[in-house]
């Protein structure tokens, strides 16, 4: 008996796959990119203004006492002041044009996507460059003579980025360097590291043993809260390369950087136009244009309030 010649529906002009024309079906969860936290806006200082280009940050120093003789005129004394100037970098923008034909075509909506892609994009610009001017304000001298600069701690070989209980000590080395430089404690201490090292401290069970430090984390959970009063901050944005493009307050060398431990008065942020989206009909080229934007700027502030944690190698 010979074989019958089945008429094959999903076939393409009677050849190829038997399946190529056959329904697609949409399976309902989108694969978008995974969010990244953002992490530093409530770390630092943040300034808005309403018009110019720059804000200033006077910087005032200390006073000395003395013992007064009796009949001796007082005269006063001199102090040393200088100021920080935190500029607004242009306009940053993160943008994306949707044919209409495709969203007409497609099965989902990818225009929503999208635009929240954009502004999550100008939110991890801001993580990243905030983290960078906080290494350069460890790295930085003073801002008023006679006054103290940033710490930049550095162990031997790669210890801090091996190593916990070298990381933790690094660590609580600079929260002395901190209090030795009189920043106060209800300033906020963050330390921020990459995952590789936060999941070092996590698995020392000395940094939140319940005879040494209850409540500071859970094996389990893979989390520790802090160590020496400053609170441990996991991050993607932190620098570990050396950053050349950009504006020249957010470059540097970071390829050796471990960690930041910083107060929230280490470094500033001045906003004129915060973050805003916009979606705009273009019929010259049939599209639509969603786009991001922000005019923001860092800067250091203090730079007593910034610790670097760095390996040699």
């Amino acid at each position: 008996m010979a074989a019958a010649t089945p008429l094959r529906a999903g076939q393409v002009n009677s050849s190829g796959a038997t399946d190529a024309l056959f329904l697609k079906v949409f399976g309902g969860e989108i694969l978008t990119a995974f969010e990244q936290s953002q992490v530093v806006v409530d770390k630092h200082t943040v300034r808005q203004i309403s018009h110019g280009k720059s804000a200033q940050f006077p910087a005032t120093w200390k006073v000395s006492a003395a013992y007064h003789t009796p009949g001796a005129e007082i005269l006063g004394q001199t102090s040393n002041l200088n100021e920080r100037v935190i500029a607004i970098d242009d306009q940053l923008i993160a943008s994306v044009a949707i044919p209409s034909i495709d969203e007409a075509m497609n099965h989902y909506d990818y225009r929503s996507i999208y635009s929240r892609e954009c502004g999550i994009e100008l939110a991890n610009t801001w993580d990243r460059n905030v983290l960078q001017v906080g290494v350069n304000a460890a790295r930085a001298s003073t801002t008023v003579t006679g006054g103290d600069g940033g710490t930049v701690l550095t162990s031997s070989g790669t210890l801090y980025r091996t190593s916990s209980s070298d990381l933790a000590a690094g660590i609580y080395s600079g929260i002395q360097a901190m209090d030795e430089k009189n920043n106060p404690d209800a300033d906020g201490r963050n330390v921020f590291m990459r995952p590789a090292q936060f999941y070092l401290l996590a698995q020392d069970k000395t940094l939140y043993n319940t005879d040494y430090a209850a409540g500071n984390g859970n094996f389990k959970d893979g989390t520790v809260f802090q160590i020496g009063g400053a609170k441990l901050v996991k991050t993607n944005n932190f620098p570990i390369t050396n950053i050349t493009a950009g504006p020249a307050t957010y470059q540097g060398n970071f390829a050796l950087t471990v960690g930041l431990l910083m107060s929230t008065r280490a470094v500033g942020t001045v906003k004129l136009l915060d973050l805003a989206q916009e979606m705009s009909w273009d019929m010259r080229r049939q599209v639509t244009l969603l786009l991001a934007k922000y005019a923001i700027g860092h800067g250091i502030l203090r730079p007593e309030a910034a610790v670097e944690l760095k390996t040699t190698s």
